[in-house]
């Protein structure tokens, strides 16, 4: 008779709930048999609801022909730091269980999604400065680190899916409400982007100590704020937001 481990090795190595209720490891009556078949039965139940979650997200990239390049950005809302875009080409018949919007995802998750996606996909990264916010707005702004990660693409795609977005980066278009949670693309930029965008930051947290910017990522925490008040702004804080528009006025520039 082979040990436990073995009987739980070999069970761990079943892919499908219908391998599974068919294996001989039910008729061992050992304890720790009988808790791996549980525990890997509900993983592999896990499992299939991700997949046709996967599935799901799938229907845009489904309903088109070519390369489909899903775009999204993070850094809209902070008072602090640049835009960063993404846009990322996966590949046919991939899958990634679990691939969702990037906010819903674990710090683990997110890495281990980033690396996963950046070995496999065309991506492009674009970058829209705190200069170019503040010159633009926002809005614009992101929209010029959308067109810079579709022009950073290894590869044309043949139609754009983007985030609740239009950017007229003269490649046909579908702009998405909540796309990170409606397309698989969509959701692997989002994860690029974001991901990109909290280095960055934790990068300028070694340039402008005592903002803490590792931490809320140039959001306006309860810290950030108070930080800003008693050192002033810094280089990379947007002076067209409140409230670093008016804590500036008068106030030198950390350099």
């Amino acid at each position: 008779m082979t040990t436990v481990n073995e009987t739980v090795k070999a069970i761990k190595a079943i892919q499908t709930l219908e391998a599974l209720a068919v294996c001989p490891h039910h008729d061992d009556s050992r304890a720790g048999v009988k808790k791996a078949l549980l525990q890997h039965r509900s993983h592999l139940e896990k499992q299939v609801v991700l997949i046709k979650k996967y599935e799901e997200m799938s229907r845009y990239e489904n309903s088109l022909e070519g390369h489909i390049a899903g775009v999204d950005e993070a850094g809209r809302g902070p008072i602090a730091g640049e835009v960063v875009a993404a846009a990322v080409i996966l590949p046919d018949g991939f899958m990634l269980p679990g691939l969702d919007d990037s906010k819903k995802l674990s710090l683990k998750k997110r890495l281990a999604f980033r690396e996963t996606i950046m070995q496999v996909a065309y991506y492009g990264i674009g970058i829209a400065s705190v200069e170019e916010i503040d010159m633009l707005n926002i809005y614009q702004a992101s929209r010029l680190a959308m067109k810079r990660a579709v022009a950073g693409l290894g590869e044309r795609p043949g139609h754009l899916l983007v985030d609740a977005m239009t950017i007229d980066a003269g490649i046909p278009e579908t702009s998405i409400i909540k796309g990170d949670a409606h397309s698989v693309s969509i959701a692997a930029a989002s994860i690029i982007a974001k991901t990109e965008r909290d280095m960055r930051m934790e990068a300028h947290d070694m340039k402008y100590p005592g903002y803490n910017f590792s931490a809320h990522k140039g959001y306006g925490t309860k810290e950030h704020l108070e930080a800003l008040e008693t050192l002033g702004p810094c280089e990379i804080h947007r002076r067209t937001f409140e409230p670093v528009r008016t804590i500036s006025q008068g106030r030198p520039e950390m350099s």
